[in-house]
């Protein structure tokens, strides 16, 4: 591209570049869009002229023609022209500035060339050109030049102008004159509409003073502006002058009235738009209600809220004037201008002088127009008396109050862009071109215009400030000589009024068309102050506004001093305060204020109503429990009251409400009080307070009401009694009677706590009027006690008879109806004259007066006598007992030596008589206490204690509800008899039945048995005394132990299992072993004997007591056989003494597979030991004694070897998995027995195989490349392996054929000759060997660059025969994680065999046999192809499409392998499933994708464990069959489930046990007994099951891959019992929150169908879960013990049929699809072991299911 660059400027030439000026200047002028523009420019130029004067005129063609023809031109009629029809040819622009300069003739033929003095408005050198837009040829003249511009007569696009001198004339002219030649005469612009825009411009124009405006000879208009005197405002402390980038800053402000006069005749207002008049308006009447709803019935009912206009007629039209006539009008500004610094960095300038071609000023003005208050009614009122109704001229110059956007930014002249605010505002703005509006997009420019907008905000704030200061000083000088500190009514409101009038001035509302230019003024305008105060007008003065709050009627009353915002403010202003309330300057009255002014001063009655109003229905619904506990406290104690006083020469009573603790509350019974006339608490709130709220407003306040019982506590008190004798209760009988009067009022409503109260307060006052005087209420007596006649009586002064309500109140104070008792016992008792019958017979006549206190001294004092009782002082006096110490005088009782009454001789006792009820109330005893009673039964005294347990057991039940033996467990009352002799036993160690007393128990005694059982004796010793007993006495002999475990047995379901397992390790077996009793724990036995051969009876004791003692023991935890966890034991603690006694290797090997074959049995900690213990049998070779002269090991032949075996650890054993390692370390190593079985458990055990401990490397010579020999083997390989992965079914291979047919992937080598070097490492034992081969096969690593990664190769030595067991050995080593011996037979077998010998052998050769035709057909077709293909000719037309295949089955994803996947492995082609749901699925009892019949009629009847099968077992894999899809690999090879599988050969062993049935029971009892219930909300993939190498098909269960996360959505009811059943979905399911709901019924039905299911295996409902999803086969899976099922397939394959009532086909498929996930509780992948247990879950509980399908859901 510089190339080509550098050439053009070499070889090119040069060409000037065009512009079509007549365009350009169209495209110019299009953009100025404003009214008047030519005079706009014209008016500007004018000023930078530093004109003072300007005059326009519009010039008729009549006009001109005059004008040519003579000087001195006048009217040729009188008629005044029409302003809105005269035709005008020519406008004429005249100016007394500056004339033209060179240089100024030179810029105004240039086009976009502005001005490029500083302090001039013009930037960009476009305004001049403006005139194009009326003119073609505009004619400029000034100090005798002229300037004729015209076009270009060849080329009508191209501007020129002609410059040249004028004729001279005898005076100079000093005026510079446009003279504008119209295109087309036209009339004059608006002439109203143009006057009010000259009185806009000329405002901010800073030399023009005078604008002229002519009609041909007449001057229409002449606007003349004189300013008045300046006045300096110092600069605010505390508010910002420098903007925020520091480029300008405010040096000073000055503010000056001008005046702008208008001389305007009657013609001009005439043409003005006309404002319709205004019409006189009634005010509307309020109405009672109004709003939208009242609007909206009025509108149905025809009535109004607001009374109709009254049509008046209009006043008759003035006479017009003449329009001729001149008007005079005037507006008076005040212009506020800020001198402002200019600081630019050099950047700055730079750009800015490219935007507007001048450098900015370093100095400038920004002003700002404000209208005052008086002057802006002023001009209102002027605008109303202007001629015509068009209004004023000055209209646009005042203040813009409602933001309807009158108010401009001014650039020397005005432009379209609004302020926002209502004043018009002036400065070096930079425009955008058209000048209709300031520039904020250029990236500098705006930089600049937003600084400026910074110092107009700035300038706004000092103007509003001042103008806040001199409303300020008005105020405070007119509140300084006020007795009250306010100014009078009418200045408040005018000064209220000034205010409201400088908010709505600096309101900013949205500017247009930026609506920034606003934004930003009002930022500035509150932003700019640092820490100077916003102030703002209040009810107390000018304040800060921080200090100002919002009015609030409810605090309006009594917060007096708080400065608020005038409502007047709020309603008028309001734009301005939501904008100071935005910005947390105005805040709403908070409590803080309210405690400030409470404070203060006090508050008055009224005050405090209305703050308690405040209180109840402001901050009791609005505040928290915390804060309102706050407010509280500090109302309270910030509050004063005053009241004032009955008497006025007292002063005004303070109340602090802090000190207010009652209230009376008019509406309760305690309303008595405030009709009384007695004293109250100095702490009662006046009820004329009080009255106006309710008592939970009242109660709030922590005030509480005031009670008749806290006025008589208030009453009684000592100093309030002695302040007024008159209301002293101690004294004055009639306010004592005026006080009881009032309470017998109030008594029936009082509370027991008040008449507690009360009484309390009374009853040590002498309060009571008696006829003895004023008497304590306890000594004082009704008239009704008329034993004496000396008792006080009670007598009121005003003769009120004693009866109802009084008398109540009295005998609650303690007056007396009866004698007190000590008067009765001190007059009558002691004297000896009353017996106890006369004494109770006189209680009993009052009984109902007696009071409490009365009948408790009566129970506690010792007043009656006991029978046979003397004096025991010889005093002749005989004691006195309660009554509670006595017994009724009964015969019973005086058998048994109990205290009893001495009624006496002169009246019989009689239980049912009143005084005999009286004595019982006070305590007399009608039958012994129980303990009493029980302390009888075991006296010494035979005959006391028979009759008092007989006295016990006949009134056990009716007066001893109570007892209970455990209460008495430590006294012996109980006849009983042990081994030896008759006794009294404790409750607790008599027991009824007999036979424990062999055990050395106590038991009751026969003659009283059926009776003492009612005393609540066991029949049997607590459990845990019995196994105290064997535990401190175990049995001492055979027969003792016999008798007693006979007598246990009976007591086995009362043990607790914890109980059974204390006794299972205690030693209470008495065993004879050697003549001698030895006593061992009941685990440590072993019931009747071993049923293997009397081996295990060398090992375990075994004990046979008899069938009933026998089932003791077992339920102690001895056991029928030891289990092999206890038999692993015996074989760790010992291994040699356990070999000895099992008879050598043979026995000792099946003792080791009967282990292996239930190792899942054996405990963790078991397994841990078994692994460091020398517990297995291990095997080395050893060179026979008489062979061992033969000096090279390769001559030895098999005989020559003998076997030595040793008990070894697992880590010391090797397994044999690669025989020819075991050939070479054969006699170095000790190996392991080869058997699957054992094998398996030795590597659990942690052996370790041969090919993990033998490390291969390969020597070789060089390669011999293009061998054939490496061809052909490698293609043999691949046309037999198919045979042989067909046959071999016992393991999956890692990789996959077609992987193997890859160029790549499968690479075969040949050498001259193969060394194979092995070097065996294994604890101390390091041998290498050395071998040669004639085959050798190894797997690359994978990398990213080398083209065989990954690759398997095989080495061939051809310098010998090629031994193909070599080879099969080598690749199956590779190709199978772990290969058996017979793989490498088979595969040596196939490579080695010819085809035609393979088939007669029964392989399936067939299609290798057509491979190989086909492929020699393809050949031949290939080469007659080649031969032939340049003769054919191209197709006529395309080939038909072909018909479609058969849909394919998608493949089904199975679990992540176990290792990373190799490229080509077998699960890159995966078995094929069944179709999705979606696809409509299959009914369950569908035959599979491909049959199997022929492969399993083959298969002999047996399962992979060995078991014979049954008929049952057959029917179940058939079913299993259907349930799991079958799958083939490319072999064509069946490699599903079916019902008799292919399994490997089995090893007959001699003498091998069969698992017994009840271990395949307990296995199967475990399976179900460990499903569980779900916890989780979310199921994630279950990632961690990988492939299981031994698995041939995953199966329709298996989750991995094929169900993503699971989210619990909801639980679905159970049917018929309580619970539910969790639900889940995936995340593709739509709307899954709902799936409960949407599926509801056959969520239902489903689980209406696995909960019947679930009572067959017994399963808790709860480990049942139902989940749904969108796709895939899977039918259901099992996680960690949980069952989850699809109801996608239930909905697809059975919901139609059990909806209709046909349950059956449903039962039977999820039947077999339970039990294969139980199943998955004991092995997880789909193998021989994981069906057989399948295969026993279902026969187990196929007769529940029976009965399920023959009978329906609750019959198992």
């Amino acid at each position: 591209m510089a190339a080509n660059k550098q050439a053009l400027w070499q070889d090119g030439y040069d060409e000037a570049v065009e512009v079509n000026q007549r365009a350009l200047i169209d495209k110019v002028l299009a953009r100025y869009s404003g009214e008047f523009t030519v005079f706009r420019e014209l008016l500007q130029n004018s000023d930078d002229a530093q004109s003072n004067a300007v005059e326009i005129h519009f010039e008729t063609d009549a006009y001109l023609k005059r004008k040519e023809g003579r000087d001195a031109l006048g009217p040729t009629d009188d008629a005044f022209p029409d302003l809105k029809k005269t035709q005008v040819s020519q406008w004429t622009f005249k100016n007394n500035g500056i004339i033209f300069r060179d240089e100024d003739w030179s810029r105004l033929r240039k086009i976009a060339e502005g001005n490029p003095d500083e302090e001039k408005i013009g930037a960009f050198g476009v305004g001049f050109y403006s005139l194009f837009s009326v003119t073609e040829e505009p004619f400029v003249t000034s100090g005798g030049h002229g300037m004729q511009f015209h076009w270009k007569k060849d080329n009508k696009d191209q501007l020129q102008v002609r410059r040249g001198n004028l004729p001279p004339t005898d005076t100079p002219d000093p005026w510079t004159t446009f003279e504008m030649t119209l295109r087309e005469p036209g009339t004059i612009p608006p002439a109203f509409d143009f006057t009010r825009f000259l009185a806009s411009s000329i405002t901010f124009m800073t030399h023009l003073c005078e604008v002229s405006l002519f009609l041909d000879e007449h001057r229409l208009v002449r606007l003349t502006k004189s300013s008045g005197v300046m006045n300096d405002a110092t600069l605010l402390k505390g508010i910002k002058g420098t903007s925020g980038t520091g480029m300008m800053a405010v040096r000073g402000i000055r503010s000056a009235p001008i005046r702008i006069k208008a001389e305007v005749m009657h013609a001009v207002y005439s043409v003005g738009t006309e404002k319709p008049p205004p019409l006189p308006a009634e005010k509307p009447v309020r109405q009672a209600q109004s709003g939208f709803f009242s609007s909206l019935f009025s509108s149905f009912t025809g009535g109004s809220s607001t009374p109709q206009r009254v049509a008046t007629p209009l006043p008759p039209p003035a006479p017009e004037d003449p329009p001729i006539k001149v008007h005079e009008s005037s507006v008076t500004l005040t212009i506020f201008t800020a001198d402002v610094s200019v600081s630019v960095d050099k950047k700055m300038e730079a750009e800015l002088h490219r935007s507007t071609k001048k450098n900015p000023p370093r100095q400038l003005k920004y002003s700002l127009i404000y209208t005052g208050k008086d002057e802006y009614d002023n001009s209102v009122e002027e605008e109303k008396k202007q001629p015509k109704s068009s209004g004023s001229v000055f209209q646009g110059l005042r203040a813009d109050l409602n933001g309807s956007g009158q108010a401009r930014v001014f650039i020397g002249h005005a432009t379209g862009q609004t302020t926002g605010i209502g004043g018009h505002m002036a400065s070096r703005f930079i425009p955008t071109v058209e000048r209709e509006s300031i520039d904020l997009v250029d990236r500098n420019v705006a930089v600049w215009n937003r600084e400026l907008l910074y110092v107009g905000g700035f300038l706004c704030r000092t103007a509003y400030e001042l103008e806040l200061s001199n409303i300020k000083t008005l105020w405070d000088g007119a509140s300084s000589a006020a007795t009250d500190f306010q100014p009078d009514a009418e200045l408040k409101k005018w000064l209220t009024a000034r205010f409201i009038h400088v908010l709505k001035f600096f309101s900013f509302h949205v500017s247009t068309p930026s609506s920034d230019v606003s934004r930003l003024l009002e930022a500035a305008f509150f932003a700019c102050s640092t820490s100077h105060p916003f102030h703002v007008l209040s009810t107390a003065g000018v304040r800060s506004a921080t200090a100002v709050r919002e009015p609030d009627a409810s605090f309006a009353v009594f917060l007096k001093r708080l400065p608020v915002l005038p409502e007047e403010v709020l309603k008028d202003a309001s734009r301005m305060v939501a904008s100071m309330r935005a910005r947390g300057m105005i805040k709403s009255i908070n409590f803080e204020d309210v405690l400030a002014e409470l404070r203060q001063r006090p508050l008055t009655e009224t005050e405090l109503i209305a703050c308690l109003r405040w209180w109840s229905d402001d901050v009791l619904q609005n505040s928290t429990q915390s804060h309102l506990s706050y407010i509280r406290r500090e109302l309270l104690e910030a509050t004063l009251v005053t009241f004032p006083q009955k008497d006025a020469s007292k002063s005004d009573k303070i109340l602090p409400l802090s000190s207010v603790q009652f209230f009376v509350n008019p509406r309760s019974i305690n309303s008595v009080l405030k009709d009384l006339d007695g004293p109250f608490p100095d702490t009662l709130m006046p009820t004329s307070t009080t009255q106006h709220f309710t008592a939970e407003q009242l109660a709030s306040l922590s005030w509480r009401e005031l009670s008749v019982a806290d006025w008589v506590a208030h009453i009684s008190r000592p100093e309030v009694m002695a302040a007024d004798s008159a209301y002293d209760l101690r004294i004055s009988a009639h306010w004592s009677e005026k006080v009881l009067s009032m309470l017998t009022r109030t008594w029936p409503s009082l509370s027991a706590g008040a008449k507690e109260s009360i009484c309390a307060a009374l009853k040590d006052k002498t309060c009571v009027p008696t006829s003895s005087g004023m008497k304590l209420p306890e000594e004082s007596y009704f008239a009704s006690a008329n034993i004496f006649k000396d008792l006080p009586v009670v007598t009121f002064p005003s003769g009120f008879v004693i009866k109802g309500p009084m008398e109540k109140v009295l005998l609650a104070l303690g007056v007396r109806k009866h004698v007190d008792l000590q008067v009765v016992f001190n007059r009558m008792i002691k004297t000896g004259d009353w017996s106890t019958a006369d004494l109770v017979t006189y209680l009993v006549s009052v009984q109902a007066n007696l009071s409490p206190d009365e009948n408790m001294r009566l129970q506690s004092t010792s007043v009656f006598f006991r029978e046979g009782s003397t004096s025991q002082d010889g005093s002749g006096r005989r004691s006195r007992y309660k009554a509670a110490d006595l017994y009724e005088p009964n015969p019973t009782f005086r058998q048994l030596g109990l205290p009893t009454l001495d009624w006496g001789e002169k009246s019989k006792w009689k239980s049912g008589s009143e005084e005999a009820r009286f004595l019982y109330r006070l305590g007399l005893k009608r039958a012994p206490p129980l303990d009493v009673i029980i302390n009888l039964s075991a006296s010494t005294d035979k005959s006391v204690q028979q009759h008092a347990l007989k006295y016990l057991l006949d009134n056990l039940v009716t007066r001893y509800p109570e007892y209970h033996p455990n209460k008495y467990a430590e006294v012996a009352f109980v006849p009983a008899i042990n081994a030896f002799k008759e006794c009294l036993g404790k409750p607790n160690e008599v027991f009824v039945t007999a036979a424990w007393k062999d055990l050395g128990y106590l038991v009751a005694h026969p003659d009283v048995r059926d009776a003492v059982s009612k005393l609540g004796l066991l029949d049997h010793p607590p459990t845990n005394s019995l196994v105290t007993l064997l535990q401190k006495t175990p049995p001492k002999d055979v027969e003792t132990a016999q008798r007693w475990f006979d007598i246990l047995a009976t007591r086995i379901v009362d043990f607790a299992p914890g109980e059974l397992t204390a006794m299972s390790k205690l030693p209470i077996v008495p065993v004879s072993i050697g003549g001698a009793i030895r006593h061992l724990s009941p685990s440590q036995c072993y019931i009747g004997k071993s049923a293997s051969q009397e081996f295990h009876s060398k090992l375990f004791t075994y004990v046979d007591f008899g069938k009933a003692a026998n089932g003791f023991l077992s339920a102690c935890g001895t056991k029928q056989e030891p289990s092999i966890d206890e038999i692993a034991q015996i074989l760790i603690s010992d291994p040699r003494n356990f070999f000895t006694l099992a008879g050598g290797k043979e026995s000792y090997l099946i003792e080791l597979r009967n282990v292996a074959n239930n190792a899942r049995l054996l405990s963790g900690a078991t397994l841990t030991r078994m692994k460091s213990a020398p517990i297995l049998l291990g095997t080395k070779r050893s060179v026979r004694s008489d062979k061992r002269r033969k000096s090279n090991e390769a001559d030895l032949e098999e005989d020559d070897w003998e076997l030595l075996h040793d008990l070894k650890k697992a880590s010391d054993i090797v397994i044999v998995d690669d025989t020819q390692a075991y050939q070479l370390f054969g006699d170095s190593v000790f190996t392991a027995p080869q058997d699957d079985l054992l094998e398996n458990f030795y590597i659990q055990l942690g052996s370790k195989r041969f090919s993990a401990i033998v490390q291969e490397e390969y020597k070789s010579t060089a390669e011999n490349r293009n061998s054939r020999i490496a061809a052909n083997t490698r293609s043999l390989i691949l046309e037999r392996l198919p045979l042989f992965l067909h046959e071999h079914t016992h393991s999956r291979p890692r990789v996959s054929l077609n992987w193997l047919a890859g160029e790549r992937n499968f690479i075969v080598r040949a050498f001259d000759k193969l060394v194979i070097v092995k070097h065996l490492r294994i604890a101390d034992v390091n041998i290498t060997r050395h071998l040669e081969a004639s085959a050798a096969a190894k797997r690359n690593a994978r990398t990213l660059t080398s083209l065989s990664s990954g690759s398997i190769e095989l080495w061939l030595a051809q310098s010998s025969e090629i031994d193909m067991y070599e080879v099969a050995n080598a690749l199956c080593r590779l190709i199978f994680e772990s290969p058996k011996t017979n793989d490498a037979l088979l595969f040596m077998t196939i490579l080695s065999t010819d085809l035609r010998t393979l088939k007669r052998r029964g392989y399936n050769v067939d299609k290798i046999l057509r491979q190989q035709q086909d492929a020699r057909q393809r050949a031949i077709e290939a080469a007659n192809a080649n031969s032939t293909v340049a003769l054919l000719p191209p197709p006529e037309k395309p080939l038909p499409a072909p018909v479609s295949a058969p849909p394919v089955v998608p493949p089904r994803p199975t679990s992540p392998p176990q290792k990373e996947v190799i490229p080509g492995g077998w699960d890159t082609k995966r078995p094929i499933s069944p179709p999705t749901v979606a696809n409509t699925p299959p009914p369950p009892n569908a035959p599979p994708p491909y049959s199997q019949k022929e492969e399993v009629d083959d298969q002999p009847s047996t399962s992979r464990g060995g078991r014979p099968l049954s008929q049952m077992t057959s029917s179940l894999n058939k079913w299993k069959q259907q349930l799991l899809p079958s799958t083939r690999d490319d072999s064509g090879s069946g490699a599903g489930v079916s019902p008799n599988p292919a399994a490997p050969p089995l090893t007959r062993r001699p003498n091998a046990p069969v698992t017994p049935q009840s271990s395949i029971r307990a296995n199967v009892t475990q399976a179900i007994n460990a499903c569980k219930p779900e916890g989780n909300n979310l199921i994630q993939n279950r990632k961690q099951m990988q492939m299981i190498k031994e698995s041939l098909d995953d199966g329709y269960c298996d989750i991995s891959g094929q169900v993503g996360d699971l989210k619990l959505v909801g639980e679905s009811p159970l049917p018929g019992q309580m619970g539910t059943m969790k639900v889940y979905a995936t995340h593709d399911v739509p709307s899954p929150e709902t799936l409960v709901t949407t599926k509801r019924n056959s969520l239902a039905r489903f689980i209406h169908v696995i909960t019947a299911l679930s009572r067959v295996y017994s399963l808790p409902i709860s480990s049942l879960h139902v989940f749904c999803d969108m796709g895939g086969g899977l039918i259901a899976f099992n996680r960690n013990g949980s069952i989850f099922l699809n109801l996608r397939y239930f909905e697809a394959w059975h919901d139609q049929k059990v909806e209709r009532g046909d349950l059956n086909e449903a039962y039977i498929s999820w039947y077999f699809t339970l039990a294969h996930e139980i199943a998955h509780n004991l092995v997880q992948p789909h193998n021989s072991e994981h069906e057989f247990y399948f295969s026993a879950l279902c026969e187990e509980h196929i007769m529940a299911f029976g009965k399920l399908l023959s009978h329906g859901p609750g019959t198992n």
